[in-house]
């Protein structure tokens, strides 16, 4: 019964898109990507093997493709977990250079803007009551801390299944802190598992032959936690992880300058380990 909960919660909540289903043998199905298949199979014969989704192929049901991973709560009892998206940007460059080409007016992301922040558009874009998707894919960057901190929180879904998605506009490393306290509800062991992983996960990084040669787009830690006081983070989502050109290698950490591909993946992780690290300390 337990790890039957686990799984629907894990097509529940991961993450909001509805793009999972429940596999046999303790697996999910995720909506067939060719790109994130090709991500996993690297990924499971690279150092990170042990901090990701394992891989089990590709599956067909119900006429539809999926790709075949590992149910990461399903040894969790009743777990609390959040996504937290890494990086400074979350878009690919690719997809600005596209979308600059034909720059149109956008009335559906004006109204995204001015639902967040009435304040945000320009006077033009008022008064054509659109923006386009260049400039809203910027903006939207600015108003959490995916530009200031290297990360944002995507959604937190307590263990009750009560989900938070009212995160948009937390930027600060106050608003990040008081989240995260929130999300733990205090438990110092909880935060130490928590920062142990995360030190683990940036040592890998620093290490991963598959890591220093593909620009990390779009990713997240899925952090995890039970009332047992178990507590892992596992590194989730390739669907826009592409690889660099041959010989190329990203530092992950320096700033951004279009063209450079940098992502600032360990940046972000840098952030949070110093955040946690404080949390615990203090």
């Amino acid at each position: 019964m337990q790890k039957s909960f686990c799984r629907c919660f894990t097509v529940n909540f991961c993450l909001f898109t509805g793009s999972f289903k429940a596999g046999a043998n303790g697996r999910i199905l995720k909506k067939h990507c060719e790109c994130e298949q090709r991500c996993l199979s690297l990924l499971m014969k690279d150092v990170l093997r042990p901090y990701v989704p394992g891989y089990h192929g590709d599956v067909e049901k119900d006429g539809q493709k999926y790709n075949q991973m590992e149910d990461l709560l399903a040894e969790f009892d009743y777990p609390c977990v959040m996504d937290c998206k890494m990086g400074v940007r979350t878009y690919l460059e690719e997809e600005l250079t596209k979308a600059r080409k034909k720059p149109s007016p956008r009335p559906d992301m004006y109204q995204k803007m001015i639902e967040v922040d009435p304040d945000a558009p320009t006077t033009e874009e008022n008064d054509q009551k659109a923006v386009t998707k260049p400039r809203y894919m910027q903006w939207r960057e600015t108003i959490s801390s995916t530009a200031t901190l290297g990360f944002r929180i995507e959604g937190v879904k307590k263990e009750d299944g009560t989900v938070n998605r009212d995160f948009k506009k937390t930027k600060t490393r106050e608003q990040v802190t008081a989240a995260f306290h929130e999300f733990v509800k205090g438990n110092k062991d909880i935060l130490n598992s928590y920062l142990s992983r995360l030190k683990e996960i940036r040592a890998t990084l620093e290490l991963s032959p598959f890591f220093k040669t593909h620009e990390v787009i779009g990713s997240s830690l899925l952090f995890v936690h039970d009332r047992t006081g178990q507590a892992k983070v596992w590194m989730i989502d390739f669907g826009k992880t592409t690889p660099l050109s041959e010989g190329k290698e990203l530092t992950h950490r320096a700033s951004w300058v279009e063209g450079n591909r940098e992502d600032g993946y360990l940046f972000g992780l840098d952030s949070l380990v110093d955040i946690i690290s404080t949390m615990v300390d203090s």
